[in-house]
């Protein structure tokens, strides 16, 4: 069952996940607000300029909202000191339940993001924090991984032959619709993984087949990843990167959950459907 269609407030609206969650929203018949810092008309959307540091978009942007969808502020190492303000005022606005995204790597009360999702509960009634494994994206859009791959076909990691559940950001959004719309709402945690393990290996493979592109993986060690890394980036955010692909390297993403067939009806998409979608045979 779904709750009628209300105004449901959408941050990062034109991101990865908050733009498929907009679209999926809309094509459902429900009102959305689509925030981002440049008010980016999102069609079928009513646009509004957000910024999670500025707070005098933040009442405009809540005003007649019931739920919200909430990507945090990226490559902030606190994203709690400017999400739990807005939070606590949604709530006075009205807003009634709140969804928001976080990653399989970060439990309640973790680092960054994870101080948010233990406040969630305390704040709202109706909520949910979605938990993703890595995106499938990351190998077609503009991250470091899909960069690589079309500069020189090669995807460097330190996860050694790890394996990880990647996710499909069409199969995240469709969680994130129903977990704004459900009745009764989830008030729970869902990790979301696609329908199979992957290592880098197996991601590198199944580019060259489909698109005719060699691509191949070259294992780094941690120290040398963040080195790398910190020449395109903040040293500690390049160590935290570093330190991820390690625990990946040592089973901490190797699982699949059935969070998306179970909550969406349809099964979680494969990596080589997301590879002929968005690449194609020669991409």
């Amino acid at each position: 069952m779904t709750t009628p269609p209300g105004t449901t407030l959408v941050t990062g609206a034109t991101g990865t996940t908050g733009g498929r969650t907009a679209a999926q929203l809309t094509a459902a018949g429900h009102r959305v607000r689509a925030a981002s810092r440049s008010a980016v008309p999102v069609p079928g959307t009513e646009p509004v300029a957000f910024d999670w540091y500025d707070p005098a978009t933040h009442a405009p942007a809540l005003d007649g909202v019931d739920r919200v969808y909430l990507v945090p502020p990226t490559g902030d190492p606190d994203p709690a000191a400017v999400m739990l303000p807005f939070l606590r005022a949604a709530r006075a606005a009205g807003t009634h339940r709140a969804v928001l995204l976080s990653s399989s790597a970060i439990p309640a009360g973790g680092p960054a993001v994870g101080a948010v999702h233990q406040a969630l509960p305390g704040l709202f009634d109706e909520w949910a924090v979605l938990r993703p494994s890595w995106f499938m994206q990351n190998f077609t859009g503009a991250h470091a991984h899909a960069l690589d791959i079309r500069r020189d076909g090669t995807l460097w990691t330190a996860t050694g032959s790890g394996r990880v559940g990647f996710i499909d950001a069409e199969d995240i959004a469709a969680v994130a619709v129903h977990a704004l719309t459900c009745d009764p709402a989830p008030n729970t945690d869902l990790v979301l993984t696609g329908p199979e393990t992957l290592g880098y290996d197996d991601i590198a493979a199944t580019i060259t087949e489909v698109t005719g592109r060699r691509v191949v993986h070259r294992p780094l060690s941690p120290d040398a990843l963040r080195d790398r890394l910190a020449t395109l980036m903040p040293p500690e955010f390049a160590s935290m990167l570093a330190a991820m692909d390690h625990a990946i390297a040592e089973g901490s993403e190797d699982r699949v959950t059935d969070t998306v067939h179970r909550l969406t009806r349809r099964p979680a998409r494969t990596f080589r459907t997301l590879v002929e979608r968005e690449m194609g045979h020669g991409g």
